[in-house]
């Protein structure tokens, strides 16, 4: 299959890959890309999603070879930055672990990386929520959990009723079934790893997770915020990231979670 993106900015820049959620796609990062015009930014879809959508089904690692794919070609001899969410912070975390000295810096948001206990027996009972998708104001309330603006929601709407129940099934055991691989610890990558205060706290162990599984990881909890830090409150996240990228400091509101 062939994976759609989008490319903005300077390509002679270093570049940044963002990888949105699950039940998004890559108008996630609009105010992403925006900001961070002078670098080199590649926006993709992953399959199953927005423009890769159509007939092909979701898998973590596959997503990751086509994404290893697109940076082998595009960011050759150039420092590479990924950033993921949720889904797609598992995604990147499965990169990271197949290719190990690719990425330069890695910003890892809301990755969950704890299997959900008895997920086998989830998933054929979330089947039944599926029709859900499709309802406008299921969607209404799912957008607003998850910190969707009213400029996005018709496109968001529109992609979750183009999502198939295959699809759906697929994305949801992926995600929680998703481990931490062996070859994550290789990675000779710099490595942020986020999670908001007001998430589960599944994601927080997750977070420590992480950490402890990476000797250059680090990993803060940001205050006042659930599932979805870069939609709900970009302009922060932005200036978090790009004074992480250019001297390693953090906010400080942020609080330091060690692996121990």
């Amino acid at each position: 299959m062939n994976l759609h993106y989008k490319e903005y900015g300077d390509v002679n820049a270093p570049l940044i890959v963002f990888i949105h959620g699950g039940g998004v796609s890559g108008w996630m990062w609009d105010k992403q890309v925006n900001y961070f015009s002078s670098y080199h930014c590649l926006v993709p879809d992953l399959p199953g999603h927005g423009k890769s959508g159509s007939g092909h089904l979701f898998a973590i690692g596959l997503s990751a070879e086509k994404i290893i794919e697109l940076l082998e070609q595009k960011g050759k001899d150039k420092p590479i930055i990924a950033v993921g969410f949720s889904l797609g912070a598992q995604v990147l975390i499965s990169i990271l672990s197949k290719k190990p000295h690719l990425i330069d810096y890695a910003i890892i948001n809301s990755a969950l990386v704890r299997p959900i206990s008895l997920s086998n027996m989830m998933i054929p009972l979330l089947s039944i929520t599926y029709p859900l998708v499709k309802n406008k104001t299921f969607s209404k309330i799912q957008a607003k959990s998850m910190y969707v603006d009213e400029s996005h929601f018709d496109t968001y709407y529109q992609e979750s009723c183009l999502l198939n129940k295959e699809s759906f099934m697929r994305i949801m055991a992926e995600n929680m079934s998703f481990e931490i691989p062996n070859g994550f610890k290789q990675a000779g990558t710099k490595i942020l790893v986020t999670v908001g205060e007001k998430e589960k706290s599944v994601m927080k162990k997750s977070l420590q997770d992480i950490v402890k599984s990476h000797s250059n990881g680090k990993g803060i909890i940001i205050p006042n915020i659930g599932h979805g830090v870069s939609m709900a409150r970009p302009e922060y996240f932005n200036k978090l990231l790009e004074t992480w990228l250019e001297n390693g400091s953090l906010p400080d509101d942020v609080m330091e979670v060690s692996g121990e």
